[in-house]
């Protein structure tokens, strides 16, 4: 990772295999938090990852549970886990600043749902990672960990670089455009944003609830679906949520597929201004899959989906962050008030024209995936920019958060200059499952492919 400082074994391990020790004793959760303590200590003056982190607040924590574990008492699916907690979720009496000047010193009273969902589970939190302003587009102080001269991504800019630089196992983020599957590309960590309305969101910043989606960070599609799991579920407060059977993520993403995976290849909007490596890449990959993976293209409805999402995003932004433009608008940056304000200019039936795109382009995408497992395509538009005043472009990211499908991105090419270039695997609504099961065979097929 270009850093200069090592991991200690307990740290190095993937995250099953950190849950399956810790579960039976074989490691204790004190010893890995420390592990993990030093390298935040050796790291983060350089990567700039967290917005609040307390190593006396992580100890507490792995105490009371190897306490919990040697009375015998039961363990959650996260028992002893460090979670890095993007600083837009609410934690109770924890800071949660949104990376805003106007939200400084603000301690919630009730944690998110998520939060409590974690805890609950056995996972120790870890601290808040940095976010951009609003977990919107002015970037903020983390740097890419593999070269801080160049953007780490946003707006989860801080949960990516946490967990690509070895300080955290997990950690969670949001995505409204491409604020999960972006930075997890450009950091070379796997990032699962889920189907829309997968996790409840209550207790989490609002930016706009048609597009807010939760997704989470790991090394490995394995641990991103251990993560997930443990989220997903119903919450009357967030009606974007479903009373139903919460899916076996893990099991599907290390169960061996009935016959490998077809992957349909497709070359969204944007696809001729991206990176030329970026095109031999990924033509690269589409030659080596053989069998695997056809071209197909997409409808032309798709050309439609960045500007239907911009106009979403920006008109409810500019409903739900109104306190902070009435309040304060000269703390704002003038990427947010810029966006605001044309939110404001966005007629009702240029809204709900919008708004009704998603069905089109979703039955488009279910007969898509009537020929094949996923859709392959790439998770950013090249490798990570140089300089920390971008976060990059999200056009292949936002189509698919305007659709609600789960997407993933794994760490699977390399630039020119050493840095990393995420797959993106696109699915079906409520097929989490099959999309992390063709991820994870994906991501062990490259490993193989690369011994």
């Amino acid at each position: 990772m270009g850093a200069e400082a090592r991991m200690t074994a307990p740290a190095a391990l993937g995250v099953v295999e950190l849950r399956d020790r810790l579960a039976t004793g074989a490691l204790d959760a004190l010893a890995l938090v420390e592990s993990y303590i030093a390298r935040i200590e050796a790291r983060e003056e350089v990567v700039g990852a967290w917005a609040w982190f307390d190593p006396e607040f992580a100890r507490a924590q792995a105490r009371t549970l190897d306490s919990y574990r040697r009375a015998g008492r039961p363990l959650g699916r996260l028992h002893g886990l460090p979670v890095g907690l993007k600083d837009v979720i609410d934690t109770r009496s924890i800071p949660t600043e949104n990376g805003a000047a106007q939200d400084k010193g603000r301690v919630p009273l009730r944690d998110a749902f998520i939060v409590e969902r974690l805890r609950a589970e056995g996972a120790i939190i870890m601290g808040k990672t940095v976010t951009t302003e609003l977990a919107f587009m002015q970037p903020n102080k983390t740097t890419n960990p593999h070269n801080p001269d160049h953007s780490p991504g946003g707006s989860s800019q801080g949960s990516a670089a946490a967990v690509a630089d070895g300080m955290v196992p997990l950690a969670i983020g949001t995505q409204t455009g491409g604020s999960v599957i972006r930075p997890a590309s450009y950091c070379g960590v796997t990032g699962f944003k889920p189907t829309f309305g997968a996790i409840p969101r209550r207790g989490v910043l609002t930016q706009s609830p048609s597009l807010d989606t939760i997704g989470v960070f790991a090394s490995d599609p394995a641990g991103a679906a251990l993560l997930a799991e443990v989220l997903f579920g119903h919450d009357p407060e967030d009606s974007a949520t479903e009373l139903a059977p919460t899916p076996a993520l893990l099991a599907e993403a290390t169960s061996a597929p009935p016959i490998p995976p077809v992957f349909g290849f497709v070359r969204p909007p944007g696809w001729e201004e991206a990176d030329p490596q970026l095109h031999a890449a990924f033509e690269e990959l589409v030659a080596a899959l053989g069998d695997q993976a056809f071209e197909m293209p997409l409808p032309p409805v798709f050309n439609e989906a960045a500007e239907a999402r911009k106009r979403i995003n920006s008109a409810e932004m500019a409903y739900h962050f109104y306190p902070y433009l009435r309040d304060g608008a000269e703390l704002l940056s003038p990427v947010a008030r810029e966006a605001m304000e044309a939110g404001n200019k966005v007629l009702a039936r240029d809204y709900q024209s919008a708004r009704d795109l998603p069905k089109v382009l979703t039955a488009a995408l279910e007969e898509l995936l009537t020929r094949c497992d996923v859709l392959l395509c790439p998770a950013a538009t090249g490798p990570a920019p140089r300089g920390l005043k971008t976060t990059g472009d999200p056009i292949f990211n936002g189509l698919w958060t305007l659709c609600g499908s789960p997407c993933v991105t794994l760490p699977l090419m390399t630039s020119e200059e050493g840095l990393p270039m995420g797959v993106q695997l696109v699915g079906g609504h409520g097929q989490d499952g099959r999309l992390m099961r063709s991820a994870q065979w994906l991501f062990d097929w490259a490993d193989g492919a690369t011994e």
